[in-house]
C-alpha cells in the first residue's frame, strides 16, 4: 500500500458513530469510535459487527469523551482490540465515568426489553457490552498532553489541539511518514469544534497548511444568535422567569458532561445576582453528578473554572444519585428546575420526568442543544401534539422551548473561520459529521475559500486513498450497513409510533361505539388485505 488509506466508519452525512480509520504499510489507526445514535435504523448500527477486524487495530486517537465519539470503544476491546487509547488527561478522567454510566444504562434497558420481549414471546438481546469491558477498555487509556508529538505507529505520529468543544477536547494532527526525501503527509481531524463565547474553553486551535482536513459541519448551514455571556445568561433568565409556575417545573433535558455544568453555573450566577428568585434546582443523573467532580478536578484548566466552582458549591444546587431519589422527583411541590440526562431525550432519567410532566400545561421543557432527526427530543422540537414514551402514549401540554446558546459546537461562520485559519490546504477537504443540510449549507459558505471540486462529502464506510497529488476515491459500498438516504432520517419505527398515535386520537375522537367499530373493521380489513397479498404472490409463484 503505498499512500494511506481514509475510511469513514460512522459521522458520514449524520452527527453521530464517529469512526474514522487510517491505514499505513505499518499498521491502522482509529480516530474515535463513537456510538451511534437517533432512529432505531442507526441505534441498530451498534449491535452489528465492526466493518473492519477489530483485532487488526493497532491504536486508538480519542478526541474527546462524548459518547458518539467514545461509546463504541468497550465493543472493540471486547472484540479482540488491544492496543493503546491515546487521549487528553481529561478525556482519559470523563470516559471513566461516561463509559461505565453507558454501559449500565445498556444493561438496565437491555433486560428491561427482554422483560417485555419475554411477555409477548419474543428473542432475547444482549448489552452492546458490559461493564467488565468498560474495565478492560479503560486500562488502555494513555494520557496525552496537547501540543506536543507523540508516537503511534512506526512512521506515524500525532499531537493534540485544544478544540475548545468540551472538557480535555482535541482536533487531532497526525503526520504520516512518505519515505526518504519525501514530505511527509499531514491530516488534521477537526473533531468538534466549540462555538465563540464557550462558556468555560478558550478558543479553538489548530495547525495550518495540512495536506488534508476533515472537518465537522453540524451547524454549516445556519448561524446562531451572536450571544455574549451575559446575553445568554439573560435570556436563560427570561426562559426561566416564563417558565414559573407554582405548581409547576422547568424540565432541562441536558447532556450529563459539559451542558449540565455549564446550565448549573449560569443558574449559581444568576441567583447570586439576584436576577432569580433561589429556586431549588435538581441534578437527576448521577452521570452528570460523577462528571462535575471531573470538571471540579480539572477546574484551573477552564476558562471560568472559579464561577463553575461557586456553582457547584451553592445551597439550591442538589444532586440525585439513586432511583429512589430519582422517583421522589415527583414529588417535589412549588417551581422547581430539573437538569436531567440525555439532552435529545432518548435514554437516561429525562424521560421519567417527561413521563410525570409532558401531559401537564404548568410545565416547560426547555431544549438546550442539538436535537438530531428521529430522536424524541426533534420530535417535541417539531411540535408533536403526543408521543410515545417507552411504548406509552402522552399528550403534549407542556411549553416547549429551545434556548440553542449552550450549543458545544461552532455554527457557520464559526466554522468556516476555523477553517480559513487553517489554510492554506494543500489537497481536500472531507465534510463530516453533519446531516445532509448542514453539509451542503457549509460547502456553500466554503465557496471562494475552498475550491468545490476538493471539497468531499463521504458517505458511511466509503474508502479514500490520500496520495501526495490529491485524493483517490477507492470505494463506495455496494451494500452499506444503512444506505445513506437512510442515515438521519425518521424511520419505520418512528413510522408506526405515529400510526399508533393516530389511530388512538381517530377512535378517542369517534362519535360512538358504532363509529368506532367501522373504524376497527377498516383498520383490520386493511391488515388482512396486507397478509393477503403476499400469500396471493406466493400462489402465482407455484
Amino acid at each position: 500500500m503505498a499512500y494511506p488509506r481514509l475510511t469513514f466508519h460512522g459521522a458520514a452525512r449524520s452527527v453521530t458513530g464517529s469512526c474514522f480509520r487510517l491505514e499505513t504499510d505499518h499498521g491502522q489507526i482509529l480516530i474515535d469510535c463513537g456510538l451511534f445514535q437517533g432512529s432505531k435504523s442507526e441505534k441498530e448500527l451498534n449491535y452489528r459487527p465492526f466493518p473492519f477486524a477489530p483485532d487488526q487495530i493497532d491504536a486508538v486517537i480519542l478526541s474527546h469523551a462524548h459518547i458518539d465519539h467514545s461509546g463504541l470503544l468497550p465493543k472493540l476491546v471486547r472484540q479482540g482490540f488491544s492496543g493503546p487509547i491515546h487521549a487528553t488527561s481529561a478525556t482519559a478522567d470523563l470516559a471513566g465515568v461516561m463509559l461505565p454510566d453507558s454501559a449500565h444504562i445498556q444493561e438496565i434497558e437491555v433486560e428491561q426489553f427482554n422483560r417485555r420481549a419475554a411477555r409477548r414471546n419474543r428473542g432475547s438481546v444482549e448489552p452492546i457490552y458490559t461493564s467488565a469491558d468498560v474495565e478492560a477498555c479503560l486500562k488502555l487509556f494513555r494520557p496525552q498532553d496537547y501540543d506536543t508529538w507523540f508516537a503511534v505507529l512506526p512512521g506515524l505520529r500525532a499531537r493534540l489541539w485544544n478544540a475548545g468543544h468540551l472538557l480535555g477536547s482535541a482536533s487531532v494532527e497526525v503526520e504520516v511518514a512518505q519515505g526518504e526525501g519525501a514530505k511527509p503527509l499531514r491530516l488534521l481531524f477537526s473533531a468538534d469544534i466549540g462555538p465563540n463565547y464557550k462558556l468555560m474553553h478558550y478558543d479553538p486551535e489548530g495547525p495550518s497548511g495540512v495536506d488534508y482536513l476533515i472537518c465537522e459541519s453540524t451547524y454549516g448551514d445556519r448561524d446562531r444568535i451572536d450571544a455574549t455571556a451575559e446575553r445568554r445568561r439573560a435570556m436563560l433568565c427570561d426562559e426561566v422567569r416564563a417558565a414559573m409556575h407554582h405548581k409547576g417545573a422547568l424540565l432541562i433535558p441536558s447532556f450529563a458532561v459539559e451542558r449540565a455544568q455549564e446550565l448549573i453555573s449560569d443558574l449559581g450566577r444568576l441567583i447570586t445576582e439576584g436576577a432569580l428568585p433561589s429556586i431549588p434546582i435538581y441534578v437527576d443523573s448521577p452521570l452528570a453528578t460523577k462528571a462535575t467532580q471531573v470538571f471540579a478536578k480539572h477546574y484551573k484548566e477552564l476558562e471560568e473554572g472559579a464561577v463553575l466552582m461557586q456553582g457547584i458549591r451553592a445551597q439550591h444546587l442538589h444532586f440525585t444519585e439513586s432511583r429512589e431519589e430519582s422517583i421522589a422527583l415527583d414529588q417535589v411541590q412549588g417551581f422547581h428546575i430539573v437538569i436531567a440526562a440525555s439532552g435529545m431525550c432518548d435514554a437516561g432519567r429525562i424521560r421519567h420526568r417527561l413521563k410525570n410532566w409532558l401531559w401537564r400545561d404548568e410545565a416547560t421543557v426547555l431544549l438546550s442543544g442539538y436535537q438530531a432527526e428521529g430522536t424524541l427530543g426533534r420530535i417535541l422540537q417539531n411540535g408533536a401534539h403526543s408521543v410515545r414514551i417507552q411504548g406509552e402514549e402522552f399528550v403534549v401540554r407542556a411549553r416547549i422551548r429551545s434556548l440553542d446558546l449552550y450549543s458545544g459546537h461552532a455554527d457557520g461562520t464559526e466554522l468556516v473561520a476555523w477553517i480559513k485559519a487553517r489554510l492554506p490546504l494543500r489537497h481536500d477537504l472531507f465534510l463530516v459529521h453533519g446531516e445532509e443540510e448542514a453539509i451542503d449549507g457549509l460547502a456553500a459558505r466554503l465557496t471562494g475559500l475552498v475550491d468545490p471540486g476538493h471539497v468531499l462529502r463521504p458517505v458511511l464506510d466509503e474508502c479514500f486513498e490520500l496520495t501526495g497529488a490529491g485524493v483517490v476515491r477507492l470505494s463506495v459500498p455496494t451494500q452499506p450497513r444503512l444506505a445513506p438516504e437512510k442515515i438521519a432520517r425518521l424511520d419505520w419505527h418512528n413510522d408506526v409510533s405515529r400510526l399508533i398515535l393516530n389511530i388512538n386520537t381517530a377512535l378517542a375522537n369517534t362519535a360512538d361505539e358504532k363509529s368506532r367499530d367501522v373504524l376497527i373493521r377498516r383498520l383490520q380489513r386493511a391488515l388482512d388485505d396486507g397478509d393477503a397479498e403476499p400469500q396471493r404472490t406466493r400462489h402465482r409463484k407455484r
